[in-house]
């Protein structure tokens, strides 16, 4: 592939000792595929979406180095432009969570290398409200885990760190369950729940969940509800023992369905991650947007 004209936006902060090996692995392959070839840095939260929004209608492709939460920025950036840029994903995180969905190699010369000698796929984006995500929306045992990672353990450890917050967040006595109303696709059904996922990728934590229905260009949002609080049933979810088509039952604790549009009530106002990003509350109303970004992928 070649373009006329092209962005990279990388995290200076993803990945900190690998940023100058990660630079010198993926520039050297994407500069040859590109006439004019912007690069910039983040300095700060926010950055990514505003560089997406100020200049991603100029550009032919935009190429992110960064985390989930730079990808997240950038899909927050891209997805309001009426005219939308091809954007390819370099892994350069910790879990890199939604570039697996797209089975892009997990270093980054691999990585861009497959992407400017791969194809085009259209892909749907969820949109809570006024907001985007790619990966996933939830609330409940995951806003909370994803509030009380320490910092030091996700750099350390990685996705174990993740394990770590979560195990410590259900051992916390102020996360019982909450009454929640859902409303998907002209159905409506209520009750109580430890965590509810509203999914268009198939990772979370670096782990395949165990719904192998959720692709994430087929219009509909995997949606699971998670009502039993026990350790066991959380872990099998967050540690993917178990396939849902295989062996979950009606008596396992988990509800699982597929919707295109959501709206999401709770008694008391709870915190929302959106690809392990938490800034907003309940109520939400949810819609897949329907192949709205086109992403590069390997061959």
């Amino acid at each position: 592939m070649r373009w006329k004209k092209g962005m990279l936006i990388y995290n200076k902060n993803a990945g900190k000792d690998k940023l100058e090996r990660n630079l010198e692995g993926c520039l050297p392959v994407l500069a040859p595929h590109i006439d004019e070839f912007l690069i910039l840095q983040t300095k700060q939260k926010g950055d990514a979406c505003r560089y997406c929004l100020e200049y991603g209608e100029e550009m032919d492709v935009v190429f992110v180095l960064g985390g989930d939460g730079t990808v997240h920025e950038c899909v927050n950036g891209l997805s309001p432009l009426q005219r939308r840029p091809l954007f390819g994903i370099l892994p350069g995180g910790t879990c890199n969570d939604f570039s697996r969905t797209l089975k892009i190699p997990q270093k980054v010369r691999q990585a861009a290398e497959a992407l400017v000698n791969g194809k085009v796929r259209p892909i749907d984006i969820g949109k809570s409200n006024n907001d985007y995500f790619s990966n996933f929306w939830g609330v409940g045992l995951i806003s909370d885990a994803s509030n009380n990672i320490d910092e030091q353990e996700k750099s350390r450890f990685g996705k174990i760190g993740y394990l770590l917050s979560a195990v410590r967040t259900i051992g916390e006595s102020e996360n019982a369950p909450f009454s929640y109303k859902l409303e998907y696709d002209g159905n409506f059904i209520e009750g109580e729940a430890v965590m509810i996922l509203v999914l268009n990728g198939c990772f979370i934590g670096t782990n395949l969940l165990p719904f192998p229905m959720i692709s994430p260009d087929d219009g509909l949002f995997g949606v699971a509800i998670l009502e039993n609080a026990s350790l066991g049933a959380f872990l099998e979810i967050i540690a993917m023992k178990r396939s849902w088509t295989e062996n979950m039952s009606s008596d396992s604790g988990v509800t699982y369905l597929q919707a295109g549009t959501l709206t999401i009530e709770s008694k008391r106002p709870l915190d929302v991650d959106m690809d392990g990003e938490n800034y907003r509350q309940t109520p939400s109303r949810i819609k897949v947007l329907a192949h709205h970004l086109s992403v590069l992928i390997p061959n």
